[in-house]
């Protein structure tokens, strides 16, 4: 028995498939080879086309069939996984009426910043757990004043692992975590938020039918099939935004578990089962994808969008793509913590939260020609994602999610000793690394709300610890030191 799981990402989709026995990834794929394209029509927009979304996973599930020995009748669920706060807008017919506005565009900012004051924060806070921010719900108010015609047409309102949904099993519908994420839930009342919708003046239709994040959620029709090389009718039966799936993965569930990841962008997903929040929304809380009206289980998530995104520009530009990520890692661990007074503030890469939704874009001080080279660069490159990281845990702090243990896939940053190192040493947490990613995790689920596994702990078989990192004393006062200045730094920006 075999299930399979996607994972949508604004880099590529990943297509993995587990065998129910073992617990263990028999077949995976991406696409495309080369990062998607994102579409920057104006300075702090950043759009996707959801039909390369798409036919990307028609892509990465046919060159994973082709593994020998997978046979797709074999398949009995489906997952999900995408890029949290995108917005999909489709009209009655169910097509795309304009390019997907995903995670990192920034335009909406000011619109989310002004329904913070008009609804009133401690109102927002309550409710929403957020302020609206630059999430899907101001992303349509966005387009509702700045592209009325197009709005008029609106039928419904997706992220996109909802689109993906109605490209398999053409129906649309969406979940409890999936609304969270958008500030489009009500979270004392569990259901859609009338207080956003009103405030924003959105029809209520827009909202497509609620289905759970774990559990049955439509099956694949035929057409879907056809082009997927799939069997018509296969369940799907999980859907999450990437972090909470990611979270999922790790197998971190449980109030006091912490997962982190560093791809494009940085996360640490830490579960509580109390409502609290940050009361300038520089974190946010959401609903985990095993949150109920009976049982809290809230992710409160730190995300920093220069991260991942930092270091392929830098492998692209300073290294001139001559350079492999072994090589740039390398390269980092031959200069001492603080590169020698150079520093990076590595927000480049839109607004980002844990700095009130401002924009500074990256900053270099400190750069001395006759001192400095490629390997200082990239070093303090490295040690600013770590201390934009040590920034936003300090933030977490406030909300009573205090890490001991963090759980991350053995995979993009994470595969750098320097990041791994400094940033176990800067926290005091020891980092446990795993063999997992999110479309494997999203193939676990769909095993789970499949009814595939009669347990949590059936589901996780096959996920083993590959490394732990613990802190090094030596190098803890070094990064503190240095972290003192990198943060005077953006003191002095802002």
């Amino acid at each position: 028995m075999l299930l399979l799981g996607y994972d949508l990402g604004s880099s590529s989709v990943k297509a993995s498939i587990i065998d129910a026995t073992s617990g263990k990834c028999v077949a995976s794929a991406f696409h495309p080879k080369e990062e998607m394209i994102i579409s920057a029509p104006k300075s702090d927009w950043a759009e996707q086309d959801p039909d390369m979304w798409w036919e990307s996973i028609k892509a990465a599930t046919s060159e994973a069939l082709q593994t020998p020995g997978i046979d797709p009748k074999a398949i009995k669920a489906i997952g999900i996984s995408y890029q949290m706060h995108g917005l999909v807008l489709t009209d009655k017919n169910h097509s795309v009426l304009r390019p997907s506005i995903i995670w990192c565009d920034s335009r909406a900012v000011a619109t989310g910043e002004k329904a913070f004051a008009e609804i009133g924060e401690e109102k927002c806070l309550k409710t929403l757990l957020n302020s609206p921010g630059n999430f899907t719900a101001s992303k349509l108010k966005w387009v509702k004043d700045n592209e009325p015609e197009l709005y008029s047409r609106i039928d419904k309102i997706m992220l996109p692992g909802d689109y993906i949904a109605l490209r398999m099993t053409g129906a649309t519908s969406t979940t409890p975590s999936g609304l969270s994420e958008g500030i489009l839930w009500d979270f004392p009342n569990h259901e859609v938020s009338s207080l956003i919708m009103e405030h924003y003046g959105f029809e209520s239709s827009f909202i497509p039918d609620l289905v759970p994040n774990i559990g049955h959620q439509g099956e694949l029709s035929s057409q879907a099939a056809n082009q997927l090389g799939l069997e018509a009718g296969i369940p799907l039966t999980y859907r999450a935004g990437d972090q909470p799936n990611n979270a999922l993965s790790l197998n971190v569930l449980n109030p006091g578990e912490i997962a982190a990841t560093a791809g494009t962008s940085g996360v640490v997903f830490g579960v509580s089962d109390q409502i609290k929040y940050d009361p300038q929304s520089r974190v946010n809380t959401f609903a985990h994808v095993n949150h109920t009206r009976e049982q809290n289980r809230l992710g409160v998530l730190l995300c920093i969008n220069g991260t991942g995104s930092m270091n392929s520009w830098l492998k692209r530009n300073i290294g001139g793509n001559s350079l492999s990520y072994d090589d740039m890692n390398a390269l980092s661990a031959s200069v001492k913590p603080g590169a020698e007074g150079l520093k990076i503030v590595p927000f480049g890469n839109g607004a980002e939260r844990i700095t009130g939704n401002k924009d500074m874009g990256c900053v270099v001080e400190g750069l001395n020609f006759n001192r400095h080279n490629q390997s200082h660069f990239i070093r303090a490159a490295h040690e600013g994602i770590v201390y934009a990281f040590k920034m936003g845990m300090d933030i977490m702090l406030q909300t009573g999610i205090e890490p001991s243990v963090i759980r991350a896939g053995d995979s993009n940053m994470f595969l750098s000793p320097v990041f791994r190192d400094c940033l176990a040493s800067i926290t005091g947490t020891t980092i446990e690394l795993y063999n997992t990613d999110g479309s494997q995790g999203a193939a676990r689920a769909a095993g789970l709300g499949a009814k595939v596994f009669a347990s949590e702990t059936e589901a996780f078989k096959g996920l083993e610890r590959m490394k732990t990192i613990e802190p090094d004393e030596t190098l803890k006062q070094p990064l503190l030191d240095a972290y003192e200045s990198w943060k005077a730094l953006v003191d002095r920006v802002f």
